[in-house]
């Protein structure tokens, strides 16, 4: 037996699917930058709401004298039209951006999930009936009807504004995930390890809460990555309209409205858009490039590459090398 033989069998090991999908999403390195990315600015902007909370920070403060500074060691962003620190305020934006985001998700998961396994599951008259009242849900035109909820609502406290924009964006959000669930589920059913369950006699809960939504959690989380840039993505569109979560609480689409009101303060004063602007920007692209890599890790049809196989393709690449430089150096002695 060669060593090459010894080797690959002392190294061969049975990989369960959910260590396949981790390998996967680790060497896409893409998905790794994304994902980095939003940790660090995860762990910024909870550091900063933590600094708010334990110094009794007022982000409503108002110092006219120190109206748009530059950024500077003292004020990182600069100051707004009201002498206030842009650093913490961005910061504190991107923690209602991140409460709106995650809740309204989780949110949304739960209702899509739970619809879209019990249609999926019974089938017949059920899912008929269930299926048909989530495209109506569908139809409904959504920025309109998040804009119109929220202009009713205009003279709510500022905290239950943010509760109806969770309420609003999870409840409108979750057709899409449904009926992915209700797909899956509909192959899965009539598979053997389901047959046996019924077989002995376990619930029809136990049956979907146990032994189906597990097979489908993958697709959940994708699925979820994304609804969560587009949640957050859409609470600073309301924002920016004035319709989403307002003063003293300050948001990245209100910090970039108040700036965008103004050509001058555009141009002269471009600290005051720019960074809740990039904020965003940065906040929306790792995590749509996290879930592009979970998408591809969940993929079956994406090879998956074990670490001995890569480093005999390392090793195959620079004996290429090796020998494409060996046969330019015979060609240019002859």
């Amino acid at each position: 037996m060669s060593n090459n033989d010894k080797l690959s069998k002392e190294h061969e090991k049975i990989i369960s699917p959910t260590r396949q999908i981790m390998e996967k999403f680790k060497h896409n390195k893409l998905a790794m930058a994304g994902f980095i990315s939003f940790g660090l600015l995860l762990l910024v902007i909870v550091g900063a709401q933590a600094y708010i909370h334990l110094t009794n920070y007022d982000l409503a403060n108002v110092d006219i004298s120190q109206k748009y500074m530059k950024p500077s060691m003292q004020h990182l962003f600069g100051t707004d039209a009201q002498g206030r620190d842009l650093f913490l305020r961005v910061l504190a934006g991107g923690w209602i951006s991140i409460q709106v985001g995650l809740l309204s998700t989780i949110l949304s998961i739960v209702l899509g999930v739970s619809i879209g396994a019990t249609a999926g599951f019974f089938g017949g008259k059920i899912d008929t009936l269930i299926m048909r009242g989530t495209e109506i849900v569908s139809s409904f035109p959504f920025l309109a009807i998040a804009m119109t909820i929220s202009a009713i609502f205009m003279d709510l406290d500022a905290q239950l504004r943010l509760y109806l924009i969770i309420f609003i964006l999870g409840f409108l959000r979750w057709t899409g995930l449904a009926r992915m669930v209700r797909g899956q589920i509909l192959s899965l059913r009539e598979q053997e390890f389901i047959v046996a369950t019924r077989a002995l006699g376990i619930s029809s809960f136990n049956q979907i809460t146990k032994h189906l939504i597990p097979n489908v959690l993958t697709y959940v989380i994708v699925s979820g990555t994304l609804t969560f840039a587009g949640a957050i993505l859409t609470e600073s569109s309301l924002s920016y309209l004035g319709l989403s979560v307002t003063e003293p609480i300050p948001t990245w689409g209100r910090l970039i409205s108040l700036s965008a009101k103004n050509a001058i303060v555009m141009t002269n004063y471009w600290w005051t858009w720019i960074f809740p602007g990039l904020a965003l920007f940065i906040l929306i692209m790792s995590i749509n490039v996290i879930g592009e890599g979970l998408r591809d890790a969940v993929d079956p049809k994406s090879q998956y590459v074990t670490k001995e196989q890569r480093i005999r393709l390392k090793e195959k690449r620079k004996r290429e090398k090796e020998r494409q430089k060996r046969r330019k150096l015979a060609k240019a002695a002859m």
